[in-house]
């Protein structure tokens, strides 16, 4: 069974202060899972997660973790703002983009951030755009084809399809592309692949692993580039259902640590540096949306309207994911009412739960929506008008702090011109 890091009368009292609905995020929790992330992999000295900035942009958050010693992976100019705002530079940055304008590639140079070049042709365009090619690049790798493996966190056989990804350099630009670069006068090479979204399997990433550490070893021989990092990206997931297991990341590492041992070791390559970029890992499940019911719909089902709709959380409504709700004060309560929990929009696909089993839910109960930690929040959007809600930490000694306050209708109509 699931249960919210955050209790009835905590959220009673805060809901009197910041209005529902509202992101609210554990800051143990992220601690926490951060340390186990750090610990799992601590045979790699050179071992380091660049939390992906897109999953939780929030400065509070970032800060957090950037004190458990994580750096920022940054996909756009704003986030490479937000993460120099927040204290991040240099090394601690990784660039990871796709159809990337100039002015991104220009910052991110500026900053010192370690570039993550998506394509063969954006190695030209670097070097044009910002007048040289840095000592220190990495390339993403497509191996084309399908990738099967286990079980997602929604449920399904894993079966992601590289070769209809629009990301990443097949295995013959890369080869020419690193030959390239070093013609260029790069010196330190890393090497990046995310072949699979939100795994529940401890294989996953030893799986990858072993793909990426075969193809460094080939690749280290064949163009003398010196393979400096290679980069796990994201792919391990979280169950967002209660009757799932989730991912031992004791054993994750592991497993990549036998991968290492038995591929780049032998090959003179014990010194390479493994990255992560766990966003969904690290914040989803330390996070939630809170909502209140405000209607109940009697027709052909049996609906429960809430203040919180796809604007705050549009996962449901884009991929039908499963969040799982927890009707506050009533956890113990038997399950034996069937609702539709909608939101507001004028979409009908604004559902949080269709024919989810719930205790009797009463207007004004507060519900928790859980896993919205990551890509909750940062998907949000203003279609029908809807505003954006307000963010809250709830810090490790109990207390909250309003991390991002909610928009108002000035901040709706701010970019607006109206004619005269």
């Amino acid at each position: 069974m699931k249960r919210p890091f955050v209790t009835r009368e905590q959220l009673e009292k805060l809901v009197r202060q910041v209005p529902t609905p509202f992101h609210l995020y554990d800051e143990r929790g992220i601690r926490e899972t951060a340390r186990r992330l750090k610990a799992a992999f601590a045979w790699n000295p050179g071992f380091k997660e660049y939390f992906a900035v897109k999953a939780t942009p929030n400065p509070a958050i970032l800060k957090i973790l950037r004190e458990e010693g994580c750096g920022a992976d940054c996909s756009s100019l704003t986030e490479l703002m937000l993460a120099r705002r927040c204290g991040f530079s240099g090394s601690e940055i990784m660039f990871s983009s796709n159809d990337t304008p100039a002015e991104e590639f220009v910052l991110a140079h500026e900053l010192g951030a370690v570039i993550n070049l998506d394509d063969f042709t954006h190695i030209d365009f670097l070097r044009d755009t910002i007048g040289g090619i840095p000592e220190t690049i990495s390339c993403r790798f497509n191996p084309g084809g399908l990738f099967t493996l286990g079980a997602s966190a929604e449920g399904f056989q894993v079966m992601d399809n590289p070769g209809d990804s629009k990301y990443g350099f097949t295995r013959d630009q890369l080869f020419a592309g690193f030959r390239r670069l070093k013609e260029l006068g790069a010196k330190r090479f890393g090497l990046h692949a995310f072949l699979a979204s939100n795994t529940l399997s401890n294989d996953y990433y030893p799986t990858l692993a072993g793909i990426l550490f075969r193809l460094a070893v080939e690749l280290e021989r064949e163009t003398g580039c010196d393979i400096c990092f290679i980069n796990l990206s994201g792919g391990v997931g979280i169950p967002y259902r209660p009757d799932q297991r989730g991912n031992d990341i004791a054993v994750i590492g592991d497993g990549v640590r036998r991968r290492f041992e038995e591929i780049l070791v032998p090959a003179g390559m014990g010194d390479v540096a493994i990255f992560t970029e766990l966003g969904r890992f690290l914040l989803a499940p330390n996070g939630c949306l809170v909502t209140k019911v405000l209607h109940f719909k009697h027709t052909y089902k049996e609906y429960v309207g809430v203040d919180a709709c796809a604007a705050n959380l549009m996962r449901p409504a884009m991929y039908g994911a499963y969040h799982h709700i927890t009707v506050m004060g009533k956890e113990e309560a038997p399950c034996d009412h069937k609702y539709d929990v909608t939101g507001g929009l004028c979409e009908n696909n604004d559902k949080f739960a269709i024919d989810r089993m719930l205790p009797e839910v009463e207007l004004g109960d507060l519900l928790v929506i859980h896993d919205t930690g990551a890509h909750g929040f940062s998907m949000g959007y203003n279609y029908n008008g809807r505003l954006r809600s307000a963010e809250v930490l709830l810090r490790s000694d109990g207390s909250a702090k309003l991390i991002r306050r909610a928009e108002t209708p000035e901040d709706y109509f701010a970019t607006m011109i109206f004619e005269d």
